[in-house]
């Protein structure tokens, strides 16, 4: 069976054949799964700001008479026979199919063109529903963001990656389903704030003026004002909503307060809002990657809940089982399995010699990491 391969944007190259579909905020494909790109389509996802997609195998290299043909990566026999041997799958993970995301993305849409409509508040529950499905369905306890993507946009995207991120980074913290189901409420709508902050700041390509970063500092004061009236939302959602920027450490905003003050729900939002923050590009920053996002994280202790943060290390997955990536030595190996507790250092295979490279657990591959 030809695996999927986690590639970026930036890496791909004509003939790949892409193993999604890219659909845009409205849920109209766009590129269709099993599509041979050409160059003007990875233009396009460079242009949507999309970072990383799936391919199917390898490239469809260019012969003298112009015929294309679809070929795995070059892993030796051998590689093979050890890749299939020691081979563990990932722990499930969230997976949303195309008419999922396509009423999702409308759903969010109309979210933030409707804020205060008492419509939003039926329409994030039903979309947090959807998603919640999908999640029990397949006993979900981990999440890929890159195979979340519903739309192109990035408040859109961002709200329901934070969202569907809690929600399994809640069940990782053993709460109950109300409970997971709740705090992705509070998740979709921990922006909606936003919705009344001009487009020249929400979307300025350069660096805010103190006075713009004020009002954008602002955007979760104006999401709890207009959802603290709403009879259907819970105390700990509204909260949720208000302090998803507050730190342990007293140094956040709106108003400052310390871990005690904080509710659980706005401790886990404010480490995956952070995360997906980072691992995405806006047009005043690049993306950081994911395994550098991690890493900044990881120095945060100061400001951040230290079971947030631990839930949401075992939740997330950087590597996919399957993925090529490169060794610090100059390497080329496949993915074979993942440790929950050091996302960052999976057990990889060399895909020519075949060498096992245990990155967590040999003290010989204590020198490298992945590039």
């Amino acid at each position: 069976m030809i695996k999927r391969t986690n590639v970026k944007v930036h890496d791909l190259v004509p003939g790949m054949i892409i193993d999604q579909s890219i659909v845009n905020e409205s849920g109209r494909e766009l590129i269709a799964r099993g599509h041979t790109l050409e160059r003007g389509q990875i233009e396009a996802l460079k242009k949507l700001g999309i970072q990383q997609v799936y391919i199917s195998g390898g490239v469809a290299e260019t012969h003298e008479e112009g015929v294309l043909r679809s070929e795995e990566p070059r892993v030796s026999a051998q590689a093979e026979l050890v890749i299939e041997e020691i081979t563990k799958e990932d722990r499930a993970s969230v997976e949303l199919s195309d008419s999922v995301k396509a009423r999702v993305a409308e759903g969010v849409r109309y979210m933030f063109d409707n804020p205060a409509s008492d419509e939003t508040i039926n329409m994030t529950s039903n979309i947090i529903s959807d998603i919640m499905g999908n999640i029990m369905s397949n006993d979900a306890i981990a999440v890929d963001v890159d195979a979340l993507k519903v739309c192109d946009e990035y408040t859109f995207k961002h709200s329901v990656d934070v969202a569907t991120m809690a929600m399994i980074v809640a069940k990782k913290a053993g709460l109950p389903q109300s409970d997971i189901h709740d705090i992705g409420v509070a998740g979709l709508l921990h922006d909606i704030g936003k919705a009344q902050i001009p487009l020249e700041v929400l979307n300025k390509p350069g660096k805010l003026t103190d006075a713009e970063f004020d009002l954008m500092k602002k955007h979760s004061l104006f999401g709890y004002e207009i959802i603290k009236d709403k009879p259907d939302l819970t105390p700990l959602i509204k909260l949720g909503v208000l302090q998803h920027h507050e730190k342990i450490n007293g140094k956040g905003y709106p108003n400052g307060i310390v871990q005690h003050q904080i509710s659980p729900y706005a401790r886990i939002l404010t480490v995956v809002d952070i995360y997906d923050a980072l691992v995405t590009a806006r047009p005043y920053k690049k993306a950081f990657s994911k395994r550098d996002a991690v890493e900044m994280i990881m120095t945060m202790t100061d400001g951040l809940d230290v079971n947030a943060m631990k839930n949401f290390m075992h939740s997330v997955i950087l590597y996919p089982v399957g993925s090529l990536v490169t060794l610090s030595n100059g390497e080329v190996c496949k993915v074979v399995e993942n440790f929950t507790t050091s996302i960052l250092r999976p057990k990889v295979v060399n895909i020519q010699t075949g060498q096992v490279h245990d990155l967590s657990n040999d003290l010989h591959c204590a020198n490298l990491i992945i590039l």
